[in-house]
């Protein structure tokens, strides 16, 4: 038998890129582990409660040779802090780390594009995302802040974030999603807070984002003026949501939970994460 262990990270949106294909994210602490077995058989099992099977296993026939699956049982076992369907990347994490846990079992000689493509096409084809969500893996492959532009797969810019700095996500108890595609008709906004970001104006672009999404997706603006009133230095809510982002300093992060107390849902507080994802043979 052999195994590996895969490590990957939650991200939020800075930038939306449904309405252009440009997207803009930012690594966060929150982990996704996957363990990877194979043994002499055939075969995918998939050992997870929320995630989606089908993402996992187009991700391992993405990346991993046929003859290869024609010969070896596939055990998966997937273990996430990321919530999942809140827009904090947990289908990205959990695809990139599948595929980096297939690179080390059948030890595969691909390349870093080639890795995190697999799991984009998979995102695809199970009808977990609309774009691709280049962005998304980026985020949770790189960390840091990713400028991606999601139909090309291509990353434009990297750049690592003050560790200082933390994430309050706001997860609301309704997690009732709209229709995003009515994004597109804010594309001439959201292109504005990608120019932001280009300028290195992030928490100018998550703000313009937030301000783009909301009539459309929300949050009401009033809760993003709160949160910039509190202390934050940008706010939006995270890729098609519900979940609501802010970053802040440490200091200011009492002052920002609170806005958030009177709401119906849960806060979580996370690091910025600039570490690389990594696995290894077990």
């Amino acid at each position: 038998m052999r195994g590996a262990l895969a490590t990957t990270h939650g991200a939020i949106s800075l930038v939306n890129a449904i309405g252009t294909g440009h997207g803009v994210t930012m690594g966060t602490s929150l982990s996704t582990t996957v363990r990877m077995s194979i043994v002499p058989g055939k075969g995918i099992t998939i050992h997870t409660r929320n995630q989606s099977s089908k993402m996992i296993a187009l991700t391992i026939q993405n990346i991993v040779p046929s003859h290869e699956l024609a010969r070896n049982k596939v055990n998966v076992w997937v273990n996430s802090q990321v919530p999942i369907g809140c827009g904090l990347k947990s289908s990205s994490a959990v695809s990139t780390a599948v595929a980096m846990a297939c690179t080390n079992v059948f030890d595969l000689d691909v390349t870093e594009k080639d890795l995190l493509e697999a799991g984009m096409d998979a995102s695809l084809r199970s009808g977990v995302s609309i774009t691709g969500a280049y962005d998304d893996v980026c985020g949770c492959y790189y960390g840091g802040v990713n400028l991606a532009h999601n139909y090309k797969a291509l990353r434009f810019h990297y750049e690592r974030i003050s560790p200082d700095l933390k994430v309050i996500i706001f997860i609301p108890n309704n997690r009732t999603r709209k229709n995003v595609r009515n994004l597109k008709k804010m594309s001439h906004v959201l292109d504005a807070a990608w120019r932001l970001a280009k300028d290195g104006r992030y928490w100018d672009a998550m703000l313009v984002n937030g301000l783009a999404v909301s009539p459309i997706l929300g949050p009401e603006p009033q809760l993003l003026d709160s949160l910039l009133n509190a202390g934050a230095m940008g706010a939006s809510l995270s890729g098609n949501g519900p979940s609501i982002a802010a970053v802040a300093y440490e200091g200011e992060v009492r002052s920002i939970k609170k806005v958030f107390e009177p709401m119906p849902g849960h806060t979580i507080i996370t690091a910025i994460n600039n570490t690389k994802a990594y696995s290894h043979e077990l």
